[in-house]
């Protein structure tokens, strides 16, 4: 009996775990988007991680806004903005708009425009990396790449060895003294090879994903990761494509611009594919594949085709419920200093300063913007609990909330309705709503212990890093409120 317990014991204490750990999230990416362009699509890239992987079906954004820092900070925190913090692209903090990544504090390498005055610091919670290296006592390394700086730094999280975003003022690759106080040789090399014309935005090309994935291989081979031979634990690379959200802003979800971007994205994945199974060997690997939003169709395309949309300008019934507010309170002013993301920001100096009510401004602003046609529910943040609202809207904006960072006043705009006007000739689209076409996402995951298969069990945004570290047999992020996806986790048991 003895024997057998010992036996036991060391069975168990032999910990599996893959050499590295990649997340990939494609920017703006619907989850129809899989198999809208499924016949067109290459064997290596999006057909593999279909084929060869496991897909949830089902996944959702369970909170609002769905905007592309939040959705980044989501993913790998295994939390929402009520505990990461990271409220938008932009949110308030002390009683300032700040940028989401932007910190004075550091300077840029690799630049000296401010583009390079960026760090993960604003966001309060851990993501998978940062888990990675606490339980590898930091040994294990972590990367982010993309051409947004959030994309990039947020996934990467606090203790990464380095975050690299592209600057587009000087043509190359960079990151800040968060990470490094010079850029590594071989980066210098590749920006050197690959460098283009400054001023030229390469998230609006196509190319741009290319490049992307381009500097993700050339920070595994150069960084040496899933080689680690410090720990058991895995390295981890976190890759953002940016290309294909800054071009359906600009043309929409459908057209040979997004197939363009779509068809390069699929691409790029083939070769980073093959670049993973000859440096680390296929099944050493796991791969995850995700996006941090989706996007509504152009409303003009929808309405070709006889289908309810419209836009809204969130700007004008801004300034409509500001004169509102003089008048009824006697005292001149922007009361709403701003309408964004669907949540309404007060001027609380203003406001403080006029010895006026907070509570009562805010009702009189609520009554207001009920009025406006397109707004389908106004809630007060402090009351979304005993709000008359669908539940599973509430729960989407209680989970999007931070006090002091998300504003006063949460604005529900009608289905397929953007937060801005637009002509007959407006091709674009945009994000943020609740709705299943901004908040119905892919995910899925390949290579090392996954099956191929497929799930439409409902599975949330914030379900992703449980399920990575519980695979690894690694603490969840320090704020997780997701639970560990179990037909993907359990495979490897």
């Amino acid at each position: 009996m003895l024997l057998l317990a010992c036996a036991s014991i060391m069975v168990f204490a032999q910990i599996e775990r893959p050499k590295l750990v990649v997340g990939i999230i494609i920017d703006q990416m619907r989850w129809d988007a899989l198999y809208y362009y499924y016949d067109q699509y290459g064997d290596g890239g999006f057909k593999r991680l279909l084929n060869d992987g496991f897909s949830c079906e089902n996944h959702m954004i369970n909170y609002i806004p769905t905007i592309t820092a939040v959705g980044h900070a989501s993913v790998y925190t295994g939390t929402s903005p009520a505990f990461h913090g990271i409220a938008g692209n932009d949110f308030t903090l002390d009683g300032k708009m700040v940028y989401c990544c932007n910190d004075k504090t550091v300077k840029g390498v690799g630049t000296e425009s401010k583009a390079g005055q960026m760090s993960p610091r604003n966001m309060l919670g851990t993501t998978i990396g940062d888990q990675i290296r606490m339980a590898s006592d930091f040994k294990a390394r972590v990367y982010g790449v993309a051409l947004k700086d959030r994309a990039s730094i947020l996934p990467a999280g606090h203790s990464a060895n380095a975050a690299f975003w592209y600057d587009s003022s000087v043509g190359h690759f960079i990151t800040s003294t968060y990470y490094m106080d010079k850029l590594p040789e071989w980066m210098v090399k590749f920006n050197k090879e690959n460098k283009t014309k400054p001023g030229v935005d390469m998230k609006m090309k196509p190319e741009g994903a290319t490049l992307t994935f381009k500097m993700a291989e050339a920070v595994l081979k150069n960084e040496n990761l899933g080689r680690n031979t410090e720990t058991d634990l895995p390295d981890m690379l976190c890759v953002s494509i940016s290309s294909t959200d800054a071009m359906g802003h600009t043309y929409g979800t459908r057209g040979e611009e997004m197939k363009s971007v779509y068809m390069a994205t699929d691409e790029g994945l083939a070769h980073f594919f093959k670049t993973l199974d000859e440096q680390v060997g296929r099944g050493n690997y796991l791969v995850f594949l995700t996006a941090d939003h989706a996007g509504a169709h152009n409303p003009n395309f929808l309405r070709r085709n006889k289908v309810a949309a419209g836009g809204t300008d969130v700007d004008g019934v801004r300034k409509r419920v500001n004169s509102q507010l003089a008048e009824k309170f006697n005292v001149q002013g922007n009361y709403i200093c701003a309408i964004y993301d669907q949540r309404v920001y007060l001027d609380h100096a203003l406001i403080e300063a006029n010895h006026l009510d907070l509570e009562t401004v805010k009702k009189e602003a609520i009554k207001r913007l009920q009025e406006e046609k397109d707004f389908v529910y106004v809630v007060d943040f402090d009351a979304v609990e005993t709000a008359s609202i669908p539940k599973l809207i509430k729960e989407r904006i209680i989970n999007g909330y931070r006090p002091g960072r998300s504003g006063d006043i949460c604005a529900i705009l009608r289905p397929d309705y953007l937060g801005y006007t637009f002509d007959e000739n407006y091709r674009g689209t945009t994000h943020g709503a609740w709705n299943p076409y901004d908040a119905h996402i892919p995910l899925l995951f390949m290579g090392w212990h996954v099956e191929h298969g497929s799930t439409t069990l409902p599975t949330r945004t914030v379900d992703t890093a449980p399920t990575v570290c519980a695979m690894l047999h690694v603490q969840m992020p320090n704020a997780c409120m997701g639970d560990a996806i179990s037909v993907v986790a359990d495979q490897k048991r």
